[in-house]
């Protein structure tokens, strides 16, 4: 079992990773002139993921926020001509997003920094540990099961 000191470097040393990724994905953003905020490109993700155009109040659910704040990313978002609202075709007064061509092609130019974002940060690895990082990461993120004290 591991030391709480060990697990608090673990810990520490996530964050770190973290923090470095985000910046070379912002270095890597900035390159081709696309200025989005970390809360934004998730919103955008988030619409992508969706068939149909999704209602705001979905949208809030699942980035588990309050609707106001959907309502700022998305008027964000809007006003950079990435999304749209459209009413719905069944309830003329419920609202709903859609992706423009510039937020389909934002989220290409996002995929894109993310990508070589990764690379830089995983270029010391061997295919062989990244690999096995990817395989501790999944078990991390997909919740392994806790162990009994």
């Amino acid at each position: 079992m591991n030391a709480p000191d060990a697990d608090g470097l673990l810990a520490e040393q996530l964050l770190r990773l973290t923090r470095r990724l985000h910046r070379s994905q912002k270095r890597q953003l900035e390159a081709v002139e696309v200025s989005i905020t970390p809360a934004q490109s998730r919103l955008l993700r988030t619409v992508a993921h969706y068939e149909a155009p999704p209602r705001m109040a979905d949208l809030a659910a699942r980035l588990e926020v309050v609707p106001r704040a959907v309502t700022s990313l998305v008027d964000g978002l809007e006003a950079g001509g990435r999304v749209r609202r459209v009413p719905d075709p069944a309830n003329r007064r419920v609202v709903r997003i859609e992706l423009t061509e510039e937020g389909r092609a934002t989220l290409r130019q996002l995929r894109s920094a993310r990508r070589a974002a990764a690379e830089e940060i995983l270029a010391p690895l061997t295919a062989e540990q990244r690999e096995l990082l990817g395989g501790l990461l999944s078990a991390l993120v997909d919740g392994v099961p806790e162990r009994p004290c």
